[in-house]
């Protein structure tokens, strides 16, 4: 397993496949972390779709998203399912983020949360210049950061 990127370093750039609900509609694009400089991301790495923690924080992100894009930040969930598993996930739960399938595992391994076959869940925030502010990586995943947290975050950076 890679070691995480810490604090203060560069967030590691990676493109990868995406789906976000518009208006109903499931739209596919490629994601890449550079190309969102200018603003603070919120990359929220969850082990497997439609399983219950990942279901519980996802809905918690996705019902709250105003409170992130209130503050400028942009969340993605990310995961190792392809595409297909998390259209049927975001319809489901109804998630309004983009959700992008890491199904290579390229960015698990840039990030360091791989264990085994498995993804510690993992909350990152980038800032605008692309520089990695915080980070929690759980060592167990029967948690996840709150909203109120990763604002509080994100909002240091706007001060």
């Amino acid at each position: 397993m890679s070691k995480s990127p810490e604090i203060g370093s560069p967030a590691p750039d990676f493109t990868l496949p995406s789906i976000q609900l518009t208006d109903g509609e499931a739209v596919r694009s490629d994601r890449t972390l550079s190309a969102e400089r200018g603003h603070p991301v919120v990359l929220a790495f969850y082990p497997g779709d439609d399983t219950t923690v990942c279901t519980k924080q996802l809905c918690s992100y996705s019902s709250g998203l105003e409170a992130f894009t209130d503050l400028g930040a942009t969340v993605w969930g990310v995961s190792t399912q392809g595409l297909d598993s998390h259209e049927s996930f975001a319809r489901k739960y109804g998630l309004r983020m983009p959700l992008l399938a890491d199904t290579g595992r390229e960015a698990v391994a840039a990030y360091g949360i791989g264990l085994g076959g498995l993804v510690r869940r993992s909350v990152f925030i980038v800032d605008a210049e692309g520089v990695l502010r915080w980070k929690h990586v759980a060592a167990v995943g029967l948690t996840f950061r709150d909203i109120p947290t990763l604002t509080a975050q994100l909002a240091v950076l706007k001060s």
